[in-house]
């Protein structure tokens, strides 16, 4: 087996934060072009490699090529068996086991797709899955898929929906010397606020995997200057929702949240809505996975890309090497132990599957 760990590190040494992936992509098509196994295609700086072997089965191997900008960590830093660099854990170690595997298993026992994506750590419109979907939907074709995120070598099932709301209050501009001629848009946000925080998680277990609720505000906008009462304040409200609900019921729980406090000038719309994933451990080679290597179970709760595959029929799952909560941080970094033994699990279920 290769020094897997050493591969990462030449990955996080390679820069490609979103909308600049391309010399990265080109590298990796330098790598695998002369494998004779493998059909490679490029969509723009999406690439895939896929092997046909007619086989029953197809497995989706999937990571996003992308990192977000660096903060003080864009160099490689191996310490012993820890790997520092921004893209080491998010999700370059992934990406090293999936290379590896393109690299050394010519002759697998279900056929594969290799799917390295650009622009996942973006706005949803610019997603690379969007743009092969679009343009080239036989190289998404598969049984199920397993996304190479960070979840410390266990199995993170699912993903919950995200939604994003912006709401607009009204108010009455007066000087603030005069406040009572007035009405004060940001003071009608403090009942919505106490409400907010107030808020007690649901935690629905679907398919034996617990799912936490949350609903935050993360941005307020008001007034015009120092000396006038604001006639309008903008509150923009992220829920996160488990997949036992759907779109329309997670945007309905939220506009009866806020009700008690709105009027017929105040405004309440959708920004962004991300939809959730089941567990979808259903499928033979995804239960396969867990039960060979007594993996542990549980829930994602962040938003992953295994929505998309759930969207398009196909069964879907995180898997990968890497701590989920030092992605983005100037900490990140990335073990060996979870490398290898995400590695070991893959290479097992794509040789030995019958």
């Amino acid at each position: 087996m290769a020094d897997l760990l050493a591969l990462t590190a030449q990955l996080v040494a390679m820069p490609s934060v979103s909308f600049e992936e391309a010399s990265f992509v080109d590298w990796l098509e330098r790598e695998l072009a002369s494998l004779d196994h493998l059909d490679l295609t490029r969509v723009g700086d999406n690439l895939v490699a896929r092997t046909d072997f007619g086989l029953d089965q197809r497995l989706i191997l999937a990571g996003h090529t992308d990192t977000v900008a660096p903060n003080g960590n864009g160099e490689a830093r191996l310490e012993g068996d820890t790997l520092w660099g921004v893209g080491s854990a998010d999700m370059k170690g992934g990406l090293a086991v999936f290379l590896d595997i393109a690299r050394t298993v010519i002759r697998p026992a279900v056929d594969l797709s290799f799917v390295f994506y650009a622009r996942e750590e973006v706005a949803q419109e610019h997603n690379g899955l969007n743009e092969l979907r679009d343009r080239r939907p036989d190289l998404l074709a598969g049984n199920c898929a397993i996304l190479g995120e960070p979840t410390g070598a266990a199995i993170e099932a699912g993903c919950q929906g995200a939604l994003r709301m912006q709401l607009t209050l009204a108010g009455h501009r007066a000087h603030t010397a005069r406040p009572w001629m007035g009405r004060n848009a940001v003071h009608r946000l403090a009942p919505i606020l106490t409400r907010l925080a107030a808020y007690e998680a649901r935690t629905p277990t679907i398919d034996g995997c617990t799912y936490r609720e949350a609903i935050q505000a993360v941005s307020v906008q008001a007034g015009v200057a120092g000396n006038v009462v604001p006639d309008a304040a903008v509150l923009r409200v992220h829920h996160r929702y488990a997949p036992d609900r759907t779109p329309e019921q997670a945007e309905a729980f939220v506009r009866e949240l806020m009700a008690p406090d709105l009027e017929d000038t105040d405004e309440l719309v959708v920004e962004d809505q991300s939809p959730p994933c089941a567990p979808s451990l259903h499928h033979p080679l995804l239960a396969g996975l867990v039960q060979a290597n007594g993996l542990e179970v549980r829930a994602k709760l962040g938003w992953t890309d295994v929505a998309r595959f759930h969207q398009l029929g196909i069964p879907a799952t995180n898997f990968g090497p890497g701590d989920p909560t030092v992605a983005h941080t100037a900490q990140e970094h990335l073990d060996r132990t979870s490398l290898e033994t995400v590695h070991a699990a893959l290479v097992d279920l794509v040789t030995t599957w019958r």
